[in-house]
């Protein structure tokens, strides 16, 4: 998903006592510059793009340094990488490598995993290495920033029947959606956009929905409308890398992508919050209950090739891996369907992520296929990992007041006679849970028991 990664350049190396990808063109440390200023280019785009998680670096820049002919040590974290490389005669070259972690330009992996597949197999030297990165690194976006908000609008309307299989949630998420992407299309150009988009975009998202769309309850919580279009902003592929990173043992980098993670998810329940507060909207307005369905079928089963036309549109994924992406995404939505019919809700979810596991690194097998990242993430995006996670945060206040709310009618009708059960004197709206004098705006939803 999009995320706050700063100015949008390349990544930082620094080697310490000589500037990156230093040395001369002939002497004896000229091989070694060159061997070391790939493998720093090489781990800077991985990190970029380490949306499965970090373990798996190490393990690509050690095999392309011993392909060719250097020993290379790295240490890792979210965020940064130091590179010791060192060849046969001894001596060494030590390497700081910066990059941000983003999942933004997905055809970089797909142009990186024959590059790296040719360097292992020694059909490319260290100088050939170079000048393929090169042109990687150069290489435009494959698709104009229109078509990259169209498929940000797309994505996020694949998604919203998910949410409420409803027309109205289609016809609000489409105008949400293409709020929210022109801010994203905009964070390309302007960095400091880009450091505060999550916040920014759900700032604007919340106002419209709450000043335009959320006015009757009978369409559905505010939250629910709001969610299809911040979709792109949550970070469901974090949490889940942090917890693969924790689960090998990588804790001091699970930890941070973790804590980052929750950081980003509080952006986007913060920015929620200030359009509440912005509109004087009461945060008891931020409840979370779903509307009747009215979408036929058709249009439930048609949404998924929506939302991977998106994916691809959206996060510069190649046209060519389309169908691989479209089969696994009803495969995944398929597993997760019968498997929730036997086993609830998390155990479907579970299995179905295995499963895509699965099939994603069978079908990832060999320099030619599609790389993993790119099989697993539509369907990934299927499971709605960090959407829940945002799903809870922006109800936690209105649900703390609901509760209290809920704590006063009790205590105000048992304390007062003269009726036995107290009703006599309780306010209407706590006996009869109409909206008329009900300061939550939820309608028969007080229940006493």
């Amino acid at each position: 998903m999009a995320r706050p990664a700063g100015d949008p350049q390349e990544p930082v190396a620094r080697v310490p006592g000589r500037a990156a990808g230093g040395g001369t063109d002939g002497g004896p440390d000229a091989e070694l510059d060159r061997i070391a200023s790939f493998l720093t280019r090489l781990t800077g785009l991985l990190l970029r793009t380490s949306g499965e998680g970090s373990e798996l670096i190490a393990r690509e820049v050690g095999a392309a340094g011993r392909a060719l002919g250097a020993e290379v040590s790295v240490l890792l974290v979210m965020e940064t990488a130091t590179l010791t490389v060192t060849v046969p005669d001894g001596r060494t070259r030590t390497v700081i490598v910066y990059a941000a972690p983003e999942v933004a330009r997905l055809d970089r992996i797909a142009a990186l995993k024959p590059l790296v597949a040719d360097v292992r197999a020694g059909r490319a030297g260290a100088a050939e290495a170079s000048a393929r990165l090169d042109r990687i690194e150069a290489a435009p976006a494959p698709y104009p920033w229109w078509l990259k908000l169209l498929g940000i609008v797309l994505f996020s309307l694949g998604f919203a029947p998910l949410m409420q299989p409803t027309w109205y949630e289609l016809g609000t998420t489409a105008v949400l959606a293409t709020t929210a992407a022109a801010l994203a299309v905009a964070s390309d150009r302007v960095p400091r956009l880009a450091r505060v988009l999550p916040l920014v975009a759900s700032l604007a998202v919340s106002v419209v929905t709450l000043e335009l769309f959320a006015g009757d309850p009978a369409h559905g919580g505010p939250v629910l409308l709001m969610l299809p279009a911040l979709f792109f902003f949550v970070p469901g592929d974090y949490l889940s890398a942090a917890a693969a990173e924790l689960g090998a043992g990588l804790v001091t980098t699970g930890a941070i992508r973790l804590v980052y993670a929750v950081f980003l998810l509080v952006q986007l329940c913060v920015g929620v919050l200030l359009g509440v507060y912005g509109t004087g909207t009461s945060t008891r307005a931020l409840f979370d209950t779903a509307a009747d369905a009215d979408l036929p079928r058709w249009v439930l089963f048609a949404s998924w090739t929506v939302f991977t036309v998106g994916t691809l549109l959206a996060f510069a994924i190649p046209r060519r891996f389309f169908w691989h992406l479209l089969a696994l995404v009803y495969l995944t939505v398929a597993v997760q369907s019968a498997a929730t019919a036997l086993v609830g809700e998390t155990g479907g979810t579970f299995v179905a992520a295995v499963v895509l596991a699965a099939v994603a690194t069978l079908l990832s097998r060999g320099p030619d296929r599609p790389p993993r990242l790119l099989l697993v993430l539509p369907g990934f995006f299927t499971l709605t990992v960090g959407s829940l996670g945002m799903r809870g945060l922006t109800t936690l206040a209105g649900g703390v007041m609901w509760w209290t709310a809920s704590r006063t009618c009790w205590n105000s009708s048992w304390s007062s006679p003269p009726s036995r059960w107290g009703w006599s004197s309780a306010p209407r709206w706590c006996r009869t849970g109409r909206r008329e004098g009900n300061p939550l705006f939820r309608p028969a939803e007080v229940r006493l028991t």
